[in-house]
């Protein structure tokens, strides 16, 4: 079966760390860039950050610069995103994406294409930033 799975999430206070991980199951995460992308309780889904296949690129959106680190291991087939100086506005669903275009998945986390193409899409896992 081949599906992403995220884990890692939970309850955390403000200023503190949590690490989330997409495990692939099924394929090859090597041959995929991978996007982070969450949706807050009545909000629409925004992209977080992305990196590319061998792990030599990255983008984050300006609203965590700074704070939160994606990273990837390819021999455990996992994407890593180390969230830190979490915020309560960090509290959503977190989901990760992989797409075989790093190009196409940049452009969905600037929202400027349509997510709905994407080839592989995890369930989420939720943040919840409070105190």
């Amino acid at each position: 079966q081949l599906q992403l799975v995220e884990s890692g999430g939970g309850l955390v206070q403000p200023g503190g760390p949590l690490r989330l991980s997409c495990a692939a199951s099924g394929f090859t995460l090597v041959y995929y860039a991978i996007g982070w992308f969450r949706q807050a309780p009545r909000q629409g889904r925004e992209g977080v950050s992305c990196i590319s296949g061998n792990g030599l690129s990255t983008n984050y959106v300006d609203s965590v610069k700074g704070r939160f680190t994606i990273s990837r291991d390819n021999a455990k087939n996992t994407v890593y995103l180390q969230m830190n100086s979490l915020k309560p506005e960090d509290t959503a669903v977190y989901y990760c994406a992989a797409d075989t275009s790093l190009a196409i998945m940049r452009r969905v986390l600037a929202g400027s294409v349509s997510a709905n193409g994407m080839d592989y899409w995890g369930k989420g896992t939720l943040v919840t930033v409070s105190s």
